[in-house]
């Protein structure tokens, strides 16, 4: 990594009614009924949860970490590209129950989401994202100690990206708020391995 972000970088939108930046860390309240998903399955189209974000040039790896309180079923907050309401990437810990959550990302790609998930306790509260860029291609991974990092996909984006719109995202679905905390931003070189060796 080439070093430490300053969140003063980033710009907001949907900005929460609440939230606060010092040294680095960004905390806030989510505003209730805010979400992004874009038509598959369930029908519906949101595109109202808050947004940090960044415009990012070239290859990349982007690393931050989450932490949050959920209140109601849906609660989630990650990692997210965003280059506009049809086409972005979120990664993220949701809240389902108190037995278990989802770890799970979204892509977006000309207007239509997926979801992949897997269960996880919901006594996971805190989680790293790591986001790597190569071309058109990127990685996402997660951690819990910052260190050892799992992949969780694979995507392509079909819009040609310039400028890469990386940052942060929360959203309560519910008629509910919940408290996020994210931290430790850093952005550096791909560390993504070229699968050629190259």
């Amino acid at each position: 990594m080439i070093g430490k972000l300053n969140s003063s970088e980033f710009s907001w939108i949907n900005p929460p009614e609440e939230f606060s930046l010092e040294n680095g860390r960004l905390t806030l309240m989510t505003n209730p009924e805010t979400d992004f998903w874009q038509r598959t399955y369930y029908g519906f189209r949101n595109d109202n949860g808050h947004l940090f974000i960044k415009g990012i040039e070239g290859d990349f790896t982007f690393v931050l970490k989450t932490t949050f309180e959920p209140v109601s079923q849906y609660d989630q907050c990650g990692v997210i590209l965003y280059q506009d309401s049809e086409n972005w990437v979120k990664g993220s810990v949701e809240y389902e129950i108190k037995e278990f959550s989802r770890l799970g990302s979204v892509v977006t790609n000309l207007g239509f989401s997926d979801w992949a998930s897997t269960d996880i306790s919901s006594a996971v509260t805190s989680m790293w994202y790591r986001l790597s860029r190569r071309g058109q291609d990127f990685c996402l991974e997660n951690s819990l100690d910052g260190v050892t990092y799992q992949q969780m996909r694979i995507f392509h984006m079909h819009i040609q990206i310039l400028v890469a719109q990386v940052g942060v995202y929360a959203c309560s679905p519910m008629k509910s708020s919940f408290k996020a905390i994210f931290s430790d931003f850093e952005l550096g070189k791909c560390s993504w391995s070229d699968h050629h060796g190259n």
